[in-house]
């Protein structure tokens, strides 16, 4: 219903619009009479009805259709709308000027054929033609708009869908490993692994935590890994050795979870770690890097590496930052220092804000634009010809009509590209459309 009531004003307005050019071309609104004029205005308004509901019914079912496109554009889809509507224009305007000839004229069919010429079509196809290339270009730059934000959402679901995949790695994989640490103390030290156990269950319970989380502060992950230390620590006593800082210089600094776990494993599973050759692990920060770095002492025999750990890391950034994870190996060092990210410009936060009550407020807020919209063409509507008919009733010799008409006009124009589209709610698009295109570069820095 509200979709009729929007079509009936929009089409009342262009013929209004057509009303005030045809006749500001033709005779310079030189009416004999008021009744000459609302005469004059309703059949404008018959033919705009008429001409702008057929193009309308046209192009709903070019819509039905399924068509090539470029770009989200279709060529053939454009050439075929303009000559269909100029077909279309030519017949409406060739039965509506018949009709009015043999019903309000009183003349024969025969008498209107013979007086007929191809001037008296050249205005409605120029008017025709202006509006149909209009909304075309406005449609299609609307679809490309659409288009865009489609591929966008689409390359953004991806990459959070493999994100996830790429955190659910790390549950059975840390469960896994840490089972297998279990094993061999049960067989070392059954009293560490009754600690252990215990200890287990605490550590296990941050990563479950920090399953749904994409980063966690510095700070958080320092905690944890000083815990998980302790695990190791009881499996392999005076044969391991940790450097820790207590806490990292910048608060609000983040990295992926459970990345310094899986650093501190993969070190553990690698090297050598005996009495008498401990292993030494250091974390520390530099140049906006946090870095595990331990003496290189690699196992002769080493089973087969699953490459969850540091893959898993290296592909995590990737999809949240530019920054790389770089690794740094020598004849007595091996180092990977990981990006410590301070500043968020992705879409995330802004989707934790999308509550249902601020949706329902720009609903809300919505409605009311779009509401005010056609109050505001609806008053135009109604209020200039009146005073169309003021102007003509009281003093015909200056036509001041004009100056309300195009002023208020230009407003209308402008509310409507505000409300549907090409004002504040295109620039947000826009902003959004943009923000969307940078996570995919520059996400965190």
């Amino acid at each position: 219903m509200n979709a009729y009531i929007k079509n009936i004003l929009i089409t009342f307005a262009i013929g209004c619009l057509v009303f005030v050019i045809g006749n500001a071309f033709y005779n310079g609104f030189a009416f004999k009479s008021t009744n000459a004029l609302l005469i004059n205005f309703s059949f404008y308004q018959l033919y705009t009805f008429v001409l702008g509901y057929s193009n309308m019914h046209y192009f709903n079912y070019l819509e039905k259709k399924t068509w090539e496109t470029k770009n989200g554009v279709s060529i053939k889809r454009v050439i075929i709308g303009i000559v269909g509507s100029i077909i279309i224009t030519i017949i409406g305007l060739f039965i509506l000027r018949a009709l009015t000839a043999v019903i309000y004229e009183g003349t024969t069919f025969e008498t209107f054929i013979a007086k007929e010429s191809w001037r008296n079509y050249s205005f409605g196809i120029w008017i025709t033609l202006s509006i149909v290339i209009t909304f075309h270009a406005f449609y299609f730059f609307a679809k490309l708009q659409q288009q865009k934000v489609k591929e966008q959402k689409v390359i953004a679901g991806t990459a959070s869908a493999k994100f996830d995949a790429l955190k659910n790695q790390l549950d059975p994989h840390f469960l896994f490993n840490s089972l297998n640490v279990l094993t061999s103390l049960i067989e070392e030290n059954p009293d560490n692994a009754q600690k252990f156990t215990t200890s287990l269950s605490k550590v296990y319970r941050y990563v479950l935590e920090q399953k749904n989380k994409d980063l966690v502060t510095v700070d958080e992950e320092l905690a944890f890994a000083k815990t998980y230390m302790s695990l190791l620590k009881m499996r392999f006593e005076d044969s391991i050795v940790f450097e820790i800082p207590e806490q990292a210089t910048n608060p609000e600094s983040k990295v992926v979870p459970l990345s310094l776990q899986l650093l501190l494993e993969n070190a553990v599973k690698h090297n050598i770690v005996t009495s008498s050759k401990p292993l030494h692990i250091k974390i520390y920060e530099e140049n906006g890097n946090l870095i595990v770095e331990n003496n290189l002492q690699i196992k002769q025999i080493v089973k087969k590496s699953s490459g969850v750990g540091l893959n898993n890391i290296t592909q995590r950034y990737q999809l949240l930052t530019t920054k790389k994870v770089n690794i740094n190996q020598d004849a007595n060092r091996f180092a990977v220092a990981i990006p410590m990210l301070t500043k968020q410009i992705t879409s995330m936060e802004r989707i934790n804000t999308n509550t249902k009550e601020d949706a329902y407020y720009r609903a809300k807020k919505r409605v009311e634009e779009i509401k005010g919209f056609y109050g505001n063409l609806t008053s135009y509507c109604l209020v200039i010809p009146f005073l169309i008919f003021i102007n003509y009733s009281t003093s015909s010799n200056f036509q001041w009509f004009w100056f309300p008409m195009f002023g208020w006009g230009m407003g209308v124009v402008i509310h409507a590209f505000t409300v549907f589209g090409y004002g504040k709610t295109w620039e947000e698009r826009k902003i959004n459309e943009i923000l969307e295109k940078e996570e995919q570069q520059n996400k965190w820095r």
